[in-house]
């Protein structure tokens, strides 16, 4: 038996960390609340790879360092510790991978490296999209009905799913996000097709160490609270009330990066650990 087969979520800690708390039974209203607390109550970063190291997937580990310590995680981090929660809950779960279109120029086409999920409520013929590890403002707070034209109000954000033309076989679908009377914009488009675990482990493994990705070199963390939506890329703190206003500054050098990390952000360096300069 592996390590992985052998551990079991510690929902009462994993319900804890994020503040929830309710009857535990596979329902919609379940979904919701859970889904909205872990994006509220754990933040999103990239520290191991900017660190040198990959982050562990392995439900153990991820459960020391989401669950137990001060710290946050990645797409693949965040999304795998919510899958475990809602299988322990009674929900059924499948692994999804997406390509990032936000941001993206006319013509790019990025290779596929978000997780998500499709979602099942037993007794429920609509399934959703859950994700929980997008690091932007664009960010699904609730998990959104996987029907084409479904519109979702997760105050005090928009989202919603189209229909996308491609060449593939499978129907392609596009998370949509709309912030105040802007356009809407796309976030990530996807396939239903099941990915597993090994996948992640691959992409993960990329991601973290691959010179060209952003997430190697440069620090990224998200976090939303209940009035503003907070980032930090490399130096550049940006607050983002959910009124529309705007806050930008850039933090002077690591020592005040770190503060930042602890007093806005909840997050502790590993000890021992020196963010570059």
């Amino acid at each position: 038996m592996t390590r992985e087969a052998a551990h079991a979520l510690d929902l009462d800690a994993y319900l804890a960390r994020i503040g929830w708390s309710g009857e535990r039974r596979p329902t919609v209203a379940v979904l919701r609340s859970v889904h909205r607390a872990h994006a509220l109550g754990i933040p999103f970063e990239n520290l191991d790879p900017v660190l040198g190291t990959v982050p562990s997937l392995a439900l153990a580990d991820l459960e020391a360092k989401l669950v137990r310590s001060e710290r946050g995680g990645y797409c693949y981090e965040h999304n795998t510790l919510l899958a475990a929660a809602l299988r322990a809950l009674g929900f059924e779960v499948t692994l999804l991978c997406a390509r990032v279109v936000l941001g993206a120029g006319s013509g790019d086409v990025r290779p596929r490296t978000h997780m998500l999920m499709r979602v099942g409520v037993p007794g429920d013929p609509t399934p959703y999209l859950a994700d929980v590890g997008f690091g932007a403002a664009g960010s699904l707070l609730e998990p959104i009905p996987l029907v084409a034209g479904a519109e979702l109000y997760d105050t005090p954000r928009r989202h919603r799913l189209v229909h996308t033309p491609h060449d593939g076989p499978l129907e392609l679908w596009e998370l949509q996000a709309r912030a105040g009377d802007e356009a809407w914009q796309g976030q990530y488009a996807f396939t239903v097709e099941p990915f597993e675990a090994p996948d992640f482990e691959v992409i993960n493994w990329h991601i973290a160490t691959n010179p060209r990705s952003p997430f190697e070199h440069l620090l990224y963390v998200q976090r939303t609270t209940p009035d503003a939506h907070l980032s930090l890329a490399g130096r550049t703190l940006v607050v983002t009330a959910h009124d529309g206003k705007r806050e930008e500054r850039e933090l002077s050098d690591a020592a005040e990066t770190v503060r930042v990390l602890a007093d806005t952000f909840a997050i502790r360096l590993p000890e021992g650990a020196r963010l570059p300069e």
